[in-house]
């Protein structure tokens, strides 16, 4: 018994002690030659926040407005930023990781994870900017704040998921990558970040913005980003599965379908990873 625990212990070790060095080298490869370096982590989400602000909450009047809109705006831009680069990144990570998966011996989904891992560090980063602009915004923080890991944990299980769905296809078909550009810019808009459900409920009217809202809160990533806003930022005006639908095991569903996707994006890359290599 002993034997067999030493060697699961000794083959995790070598595992966690790659993702590491991948992890660093990916992080610092990211920003090699450039300027600012790794401030374009906080820097990029930052300038889509100002351009989002400008053109949807000033001239398009898009806001629910609150005074914790902007923070609001700002948390969900951030975490929109991380599933959109883990996804990127990730989905080719094992073709431009191709030479080294042919060398060393190591399990393949290390490559993917330390892709993803390095965009969740980034997330890491924006965090602190979201929370130092929501002090300057006065944002009243509660208990909830405590459930923010949770809610990453379930946005970075969804991304790793896909990733690992879009890694595999990708090593076969190159044509992924651009099925995901355009397929991406679809979510983004299905998704409530640039627009607060409240503006929706307004626009469609009385049945079917609400209902319309409902089917959006259902879908793992609206969910997921929702629950971050509010129970990091503004609890008492930001709606979510859990208090927009009757029953509070509705809101199940989307986590379900996290968990579901990062099962079926584990299965199906232990399916083709031994055959990588023949691929590549």
């Amino acid at each position: 018994m002993k034997a067999v625990t030493k060697k699961i212990a000794n083959r995790y070790r070598y595992a966690w002690v790659v993702l590491c060095g991948l992890v660093k080298t990916d992080f610092k490869l990211r920003y090699q030659g450039s300027f600012l370096g790794v401030i374009w982590s906080v820097l990029q989400p930052l300038m889509t926040f100002c351009v989002m602000y400008l053109v949807f909450a000033k001239f398009l009047r898009m806001s629910d407005g609150t005074p914790t809109y902007p923070v609001v705006l700002l948390m969900g831009t951030s975490a929109w930023q991380f599933f959109a680069d883990a996804t990127n990144v990730g989905l080719r990570s094992i073709v431009d990781r191709g030479d080294l998966l042919r060398k060393i011996h190591f399990p393949n989904y290390i490559v993917v994870v330390s892709a993803t891992v390095g965009s969740l560090i980034s997330l890491g980063i924006n965090f602190i900017v979201v929370f130092i602009f929501a002090l300057f915004n006065r944002v009243h923080f509660t208990w909830r704040v405590i459930l923010l890991p949770l809610n990453v944990i379930e946005l970075y299980a969804i991304a790793l998921g896909l990733t690992l769905l879009m890694a595999t296809m990708y090593t076969y078909f190159r044509d992924i990558s651009h099925i995901w550009d355009v397929f991406q810019q679809l979510l983004f808009y299905a998704v409530p970040i640039i627009y607060p459900l409240s503006y929706l409920i307004n626009t469609v009217g009385e049945p079917w913005g609400t209902t319309i809202a409902k089917v959006i809160l259902l879908n793992p990533i609206a969910q997921t980003i929702q629950d971050i806003r509010h129970n990091f930022i503004a609890p008492e005006t930001q709606p979510t599965v859990w208090n927009t639908l009757n029953h509070w095991q509705y809101g199940l569903i989307p986590v379900a379908l996290s968990f579901g996707i990062l099962a079926l994006g584990v299965f199906v890359f232990r399916k083709h990873s031994r055959k990588f290599a023949e691929v590549m």
